[in-house]
């Protein structure tokens, strides 16, 4: 009876080995996919770095510059004894700066955040970066923390609509200080998307260091968002190195996160602008936002497209309407910021853009 107990005995423990080894395997395989992911990352974003050059070089100057934001917030940061607890977080920020300006001069500065859960800065953009320099802006777009192409742990550093929006801050203060070409007088701030709700934070925290903003198709209520998102989209929050709780547990921090529930703060002249058929920022959020401001009694601009193509990007693709939308934009902005040579119509935009 001894004999046959001990056996069970050895078996059962065999066998729970055999499983924790299993486990143990999985987890390493996963780490290793993970590490391989973030690996591909950075070498895609040095691939369109050297892309930059290309599509920008006959009319730009482009630089990466590193930059600190704020610390790791506690509550992911639990280690407050290592080595270098508490510094600030470092990243980087590109710089575009048109070929054609006057050194003695100096010039409109337009911070540009992109968008996305873990994104980061890229040649999407070019079209628009060719406009901009046309019309002789400086243009500067931060690489803020949780931006993908930069390594792990700058990825597990997200804090959305958090303090990634003083990194962005930060880029706008670098600029001003360091070069004698910006006018600190003449700063705008725009984005889309993710990009929009860095930018309404920004004017939200720091009305009096910019002249003007726009926010496109902007992410405006996180509360709404993560009733209608599935929920692997919200895992990207809940995640104990980001938010660290759902919505449901949580609800205040999502809302001080969230544009329509802060449009109080508004003083800086904005324009907005969504689109009925969005397949990513669902039209009630920014009627949401709207709405918010409206009751708040604050002055702004905004008009919600009916079901225009392009759907979440309808104004930044190179369809003739989204064109006709950024002019619009343009002169938005410029209406603040008097660029040097701002477009007389679509014809001019497209050439900037297009070089035809």
């Amino acid at each position: 009876m001894r004999s046959i107990f001990t056996l069970f005995l050895l078996t059962f423990i065999v066998a729970n080995s055999s499983a924790q080894e299993a486990t143990d395997e999985v987890k390493q395989l996963r780490d290793q996919v993970s590490n391989l992911r973030h690996s591909f990352d950075r070498l895609q974003k040095s691939v369109d770095d050297l892309l930059w050059y290309d599509k920008i070089g006959d009319v730009a100057y482009m630089d990466k510059v590193h930059l600190t934001g704020p610390p790791k917030p506690d509550r992911v940061e639990k280690n407050k004894t290592r080595q270098g607890y508490g510094n600030p977080l470092g990243f980087q920020s590109y710089v575009f700066i048109p070929k054609n300006i006057d050194p003695a001069k100096k010039y409109p500065l337009l911070v540009l955040p992109h968008g996305g859960v873990h994104s980061n800065f890229n040649t999407f953009y070019t079209h628009i970066i060719r406009e901009l320099m046309a019309q002789q802006y400086i243009v500067v777009a931060p690489e803020y923390r949780g931006s993908t192409g930069y390594g792990k742990g700058f990825y597990e550093s997200i804090d959305y609509g958090g303090l990634e929006v003083e990194d962005v801050y930060a880029s706008k203060k670098y600029m001003v200080e360091n070069y004698d070409i910006v006018d600190g007088a003449r700063v705008g701030i725009f984005g889309w998307s993710h990009g929009g709700l860095i930018t309404l934070m920004n004017i939200f925290d720091h009305p009096g260091d910019y002249k003007v903003a726009y926010a496109g198709v902007p992410v405006s209520d996180l509360i709404a968002r993560m009733g209608y998102k599935n929920d692997r989209y919200r895992g990207l929050y809940s995640v104990d190195f980001h938010i660290g709780k759902t919505a449901d547990e949580n609800v205040e921090e999502y809302r001080k996160r969230s544009p329509a529930w802060q449009a109080h703060k508004l003083k800086t002249p904005l324009l907005i602008h969504t689109n009925t058929n969005d397949h990513d920022v669902n039209v009630l959020e920014v009627e949401h936002l709207i709405k918010s401001l409206k009751a708040e009694g604050k002055k702004f601009e905004y008009e919600i497209y009916k079901d225009i193509p392009g759907s979440h990007t309808f104004d930044r693709i190179d369809s003739k309407i989204a064109q006709e939308v950024r002019l619009k934009i343009y002169k938005f902005l410029g209406g603040y910021l008097n660029p040097p040579k701002p477009f007389n119509g679509v014809k001019a935009l497209r050439k900037a853009a297009y070089r035809y």
